[in-house]
């Protein structure tokens, strides 16, 4: 396959779960891929299972200067831009009394404020055409407790992929959400839960969805290899729910 033949992808979060799963698709479908990830370590172990011809660039999504330097190392290496997947994210959940200003502030800069700059910073390197993928969720639509920050700035990132759409349409720029729902990845080991609570709260979690099971990274990573090629030219500003039903059903 050569749906992304010769285009030139960065992927931020690429080091694990969909990000990382999504760069192996890319690189299957022809395209020069970049990833980006906070923990050098994860980058380096990512690297090695992609191979030597993808561009490893530490990057913290949420630190907003930050944003202007990853575009600078970009435009170092790749002469264009053609496929950006913003797929980094804080998935803190935690009952309203519980949150604080400083955890409430870093969320909004992983998920909202640092994405958004991020695609300022790179405005200069994107194509004409290009195709800007934003990694919603589908808590944006559902009252899940415990989801609320998260979602607000989802919710909010999903707005970005209509108003940025407008703005930018006439250089040939398209930008769309991707919304998982509850998908198989490791971010579910990293709570530090005993292995039978951990196993409840992933039936618990399949129990929302009305397919019965939880997605796969990779099915995730088709939808975004769909929104990066030609074959969604005509797809623009909107959302792709890729999630099992919860938002729908």
């Amino acid at each position: 396959m050569a749906r992304l033949n010769g285009k030139y992808a960065l992927i931020t979060g690429g080091s694990s779960g969909i990000g990382l799963e999504t760069a192996r698709q890319f690189l299957a479908e022809g395209a020069h891929v970049a990833i980006t990830g906070r923990d050098s370590d994860n980058l380096k172990a990512a690297g090695q299972q992609l191979g030597s011809e993808v561009l490893l660039l530490p990057s913290d999504a949420g630190d907003v200067p930050g944003q202007l330097r990853l575009a600078q190392q970009l435009s170092a290496h790749w002469p264009q831009l053609d496929v950006l997947f913003i797929n980094a994210g804080d998935v803190t959940h935690r009952p309203l009394a519980e949150w604080d200003e400083a955890t409430f502030e870093q969320l909004l800069a992983t998920n909202l404020k640092g994405p958004f700059f991020l695609v300022q910073a790179l405005l200069p390197l994107l194509a004409n055409p290009a195709s800007v993928i934003l990694c919603g969720s589908v808590s944006a639509r559902i009252g899940l407790p415990q989801s609320s920050v998260y979602a607000a700035s989802k919710a909010g990132l999903l707005s970005l992929a209509r108003t940025l759409s407008g703005e930018l349409l006439h250089r040939g720029i398209r930008v769309n959400g991707l919304s998982p729902g509850p998908t198989e990845t490791a971010a579910l080991g990293k709570l530090g839960l005993p292995a039978a609570e951990q196993e409840q709260l992933r039936q618990d979690i399949r129990n929302l969805v009305p397919l019965g099971r939880m997605g796969t990274p990779s099915e995730l990573a088709k939808a975004a290899v769909f929104l990066a090629s030609d074959e969604s030219s005509f797809v623009v500003g909107t959302e792709l729910l890729v999630d099992g039903g919860v938002g729908n059903l």
